[in-house]
């Protein structure tokens, strides 16, 4: 079958076709503009080619509930003309099929536990170190969804002795991991973006103490069987193993199991096996579920 697959950001949205099985056929991007601007582009890419069904895999926050009447709609953001968008029902109004809608995170989880790193776990994560953070969970077979979906990005984290001064990067929490530990909170901090600061030993030991941090508390909390960790963040090659050195001291020994030493940590904590596509084909997968949800 033909499908498409949106995974919405906040600098760009990628379009693609692909089939049931994860297969991606073609792909455009389209830069993110105000809706009425760069939607009537992502409707005209799909016009016309046969689509059975769309998966819309989106920045949040944004309404999962069904049985809401916001369901599908974008819901508090600072993106200019985004607040209140029903994102969803444009697609559905304009192409006619069926439409798959969730978090660009959970789309991610989504695809890497249908053909990637986490395939075949019945609990898993999607953690993103980008400008923001972001969380996807998997648990007990489904995608995470309750009053919200999970905005796991914004739990609150203990200081560091060293980084009390900083005001944090979120204008919401100051002590939340995105305030402390995302893109924007490295260049508030330190005045220079990531990139540029590969050889600051100093840097990216302040940044593995808030992810191990984090991660612990997700630990603690999802049961995961699989971490999966990206971002741009995520791109320095010391951070994973600093990332999973400071989880197993925040952990202290608590859990006895092989995916918690040095050893087992390396394929606990990971990084995604599809590469920079698992939210578009995860994309895929929303798009599937929904139409055999609608057609049963």
């Amino acid at each position: 079958m033909l499908l498409g697959g949106i995974e919405a950001g906040g600098t760009k949205m990628v379009c693609a076709l692909g089939d049931e099985n994860g297969n991606l056929k073609e792909r455009v991007s389209i830069p993110t503009r105000e809706p009425e601007k760069c939607v009537p582009e992502m409707i005209d890419y799909f016009r016309g080619r046969g689509i059975q069904a769309l998966g819309l895999a989106t920045f949040g926050p944004a309404d999962l509930n069904k049985n809401s009447p916001l369901y599908g709609h974008i819901l508090k953001t600072p993106k200019p003309g985004w607040e209140g968008y029903d994102f969803a029902g444009a697609f559905r109004k304009e192409l006619g099929v069926p439409v798959g809608f969730d978090t660009d995170v959970n789309g991610a989880i989504l695809g890497e536990v249908t053909w990637g790193a986490a395939k075949g776990c019945s609990s898993a994560i999607y953690i993103t170190v980008g400008t923001g953070i972001g969380v996807g969970v998997y648990v007990n077979g489904g995608l995470l969804h309750g009053l919200m979906h999970p905005e796991a990005g914004h739990i609150l984290l203990a200081r560091h002795p060293d980084d009390t001064a900083f005001a944090g990067g979120c204008p919401f929490h100051r002590n939340c991991a995105e305030g402390l530990a995302a893109g924007r909170a490295i260049e508030l901090r330190w005045g220079q973006k990531g990139a540029a600061l590969s050889d600051r030993k100093e840097v990216w030991e302040l940044e593995s103490y808030y992810l191990g941090q984090a991660i612990a508390d997700y630990i603690c909390t999802y049961s995961p069987e699989k971490i999966i960790l990206w971002g741009g963040v995520m791109h320095q090659p010391q951070m994973f193993d600093l990332v999973r050195e400071k989880t197993l001291e925040f952990l202290s020994g608590y859990f006895t199991q092989k995916q918690f030493t040095p050893e087992g940590m390396k394929d606990y904590i990971t990084a995604p096996a599809l590469g920079d596509n698992p939210g578009i084909m995860g994309a895929l997968k929303l798009a599937a579920m929904q139409l055999a949800q609608e057609e049963n």
